[in-house]
């Protein structure tokens, strides 16, 4: 313990004080793009003045300025804790927060020597109050961009996976389609230039289509602040895309839809409606892109739509060759879509080598009037 109260005593009493308002004076005086750097590199800066601070508490209990010096340390010492709670790696935060805390809760027990065991304990106890007040205002804000931070990352990741569904749902169904024409157009068109010409027309179309989907997938790119779109399609257009279908292909679709279910389906059921119905689609002419006939019908109940989709074995297809999209697109998405509305879908064998699409979409049918 030292004794003597002479000038080196009082300048090492001193030295944690200055040491920590230069620390803090050092991470705040700089150009304001290099202050949250500085301030992310505090903890070890703060550890050392804490360190300091405890063994002048515990070495030099009554030599130096007195205990008003000391409370404005601890001032000092708290602010620190403050940064360093709100900006420092937490590895580093783990080192210099337990320094800090003994440095704040113990400085007064060497100045209370005569108090009883269970006082100094007390003494401690309250000093853990400023502790925690620090603690808990670097930790609110770091929580908050915490959350900030996830929450843009989950939009984000909303957004791509939007996108991933309209490119899969409407673009591929599209190309799909140019791809079969381009295909009939190759082998007709030495023999029979009209079909050929016939060909490319639905060429045209499926191209001008794929089109206008990727025109609405950039425009959503552009965020909220973009100018409107033409809304999705949904089973108000399901004839144009079945007529499109069956002039494009082999498979003769037939569609069965009830007038009822126009005014069952919600504008987001009807677009989910509408996506199911082309994938279904997509996968007929992808892995039975021969078979004669298809059929797509949606059927009311009294609380439901069910969306039936049927194609018979096509001569080159059958059940082993159908597989669900890789990468979380095609079925698997879409039956999620159809669970985040209420609804089911499912997906399987039918028939003699066929292959059956059965969904099943929450709806609100109009009361009949007597």
């Amino acid at each position: 313990m030292w004794e003597s109260t002479g000038p080196a005593v009082k300048a090492l009493d001193a030295l944690p004080s200055v040491a920590a308002a230069g620390t803090l004076v050092w991470a705040v005086a700089c150009p304001r793009a290099a202050v949250r750097q500085r301030l992310s590199h505090l903890a070890r800066p703060t550890t050392v003045c804490a360190a300091l601070s405890l063994i002048t508490s515990l070495a030099l209990p009554k030599a130096g300025f007195g205990s008003g010096w000391k409370l404005a340390e601890i001032a000092v010492l708290l602010l620190l804790l403050v940064a360093v709670t709100r900006w420092s790696p937490l590895r580093e935060l783990k080192s210099a927060l337990p320094v800090t805390a003994l440095a704040v809760t113990l400085w007064p027990l060497p100045l209370v020597t005569g108090e009883s065991f269970l006082e100094s304990i007390g003494i401690a106890t309250f000093w853990l109050l400023p502790v925690a007040a620090a603690v808990a205002a670097g930790a609110y804000p770091r929580r908050q961009q915490l959350r900030r931070r996830s929450a843009v990352a989950e939009a984000r990741s909303a957004q791509r996976l939007q996108l991933s569904r309209d490119l899969h749902d409407f673009v591929a169904h599209d190309i799909s389609g140019i791809v079969v024409q381009a295909q009939a157009a190759r082998f007709v068109a030495a023999t029979d230039p009209s079909h050929a010409v016939l060909a490319l027309e639905h060429i045209e179309k499926a191209g001008l289509s794929a089109l206008a989907a990727m025109d609405r997938t950039v425009q959503m790119l552009h965020g909220p602040a973009a100018p409107a779109t033409d809304p999705l399609p949904d089973v108000s257009q399901l004839p144009l895309l079945i007529e499109n279908f069956t002039s494009a292909g082999a498979t003769e679709v037939h569609l069965d839809l009830p007038p009822l279910v126009l005014e069952a389906l919600t504008r987001q059921a009807g677009s989910a409606a509408y996506r199911i119905v082309v994938e279904a689609l997509t996968n007929i002419r992808r892995h039975a892109p021969d078979a004669p006939r298809a059929t797509v019908a949606l059927t009311p109940t009294a609380s439901t739509v069910e969306i039936r989709v049927t194609n018979d074995r096509g001569g080159r297809s059958g059940p082993a060759r159908r597989r669900v999209s890789r990468g979380g697109l095609g079925l698997p998405a879409l039956t999620e879509h159809a669970e985040a509305l209420g609804g089911t879908l499912s997906a399987g064998p039918h028939g003699n080598g066929g292959w059956q699409l059965i969904t099943v979409l929450p709806a609100t049918l109009p009361k009949e009037t007597s």
